[in-house]
């Protein structure tokens, strides 16, 4: 199996890149371009709220190839359902894409999906034509619900966002991808390569992250450690792990030895 013969599909689209990348809290747009190409990833995420789109000043969107790139337009910052929905149509309406990170936050301090509002301005948005890509909590049924209503992936936090604790609970990540047959994205709270490579390992479809990157001291050479991480973790589930064992198990058996 090679990268590009596995091919990660959302929505009728083809990506080689399992990687997903946000293009906030970087040192300058320069250094977000110079991360975004190491990183390899083909789908970058973009803050309405935070990017000019009439591009009367610099903009974030003059430093990015939308040739080379998907623009993925998330709805950070909104608290309401329909705060989310009217984001999601500025961006349309920008030319920017229908292809929409869905996020409605619950409260300031943990930047915790509202779930409820979630699922209400994911049904508005489906019923729209835009391709919903949801970050949600860790539960399986609101993931079942989003897939339900027509979301094209789900996207359960792996921690609080910008945390960097890694993936706190695999268990409900594994239920989620035994119970749901959308594309499964592990988003927020990855810090590191080797909580990326787990993230894939359990099967996941991809990772998207900003904070690890950005928050990074090299953020060049994080983007390419998590690069790398997603692609080993992705090998790896491909490949099948040995189950684990309690006790040794030689790796050079003494059956069949002449005493």
């Amino acid at each position: 199996m090679t990268q590009t013969s596995d091919k990660l599909i959302i929505g009728g689209r083809e990506f080689t890149s399992r990687l997903m990348v946000g293009t906030g809290k970087y040192a300058s747009f320069e250094q977000t371009a110079q991360a975004l190409e190491m990183s390899g990833a083909e789908i970058i995420t973009v803050a309405v709220r935070r990017v000019n789109l009439d591009r009367s000043k610099e903009s974030l969107l003059d430093y990015i190839d939308l040739k080379k790139y998907t623009l993925l337009p998330n709805t950070a910052g909104c608290y309401t359902a329909d705060d989310a929905v009217r984001t999601c149509r500025l961006a349309r309406e920008a030319g920017m894409s229908d292809f929409v990170k869905l996020e409605v936050l619950g409260d300031e301090k943990t930047l915790f999906p509202d779930n409820e509002e979630l699922l209400k301005a994911a049904k508005i948005l489906v019923a729209e034509g835009f391709t919903v890509l949801p970050y949600c909590s860790d539960d399986v049924i609101v993931c079942k619900k989003l897939e339900d209503l027509g979301c094209a992936a789900v996207m359960p936090l792996g921690a609080p966002i910008g945390s960097g604790l890694g993936i706190r609970n695999p268990y409900n990540i594994r239920i989620i991808l035994e119970n749901v047959s959308v594309p499964v994205i592990v988003d927020a709270g990855v810090g590191s390569a080797s909580d990326a490579a787990i993230a894939m390992e359990l099967g996941c479809a991809g990772v998207l992250m900003n904070t690890a990157i950005a928050g990074a001291q090299d953020p060049i050479a994080m983007a390419e450690a998590m690069k790398l991480a997603v692609i080993a973790g992705r090998l790896s589930f491909k490949a099948g792990r040995i189950p684990r064992k309690l006790y040794a198990n030689a790796s050079s058996p003494l059956d069949g030895l002449i005493n």
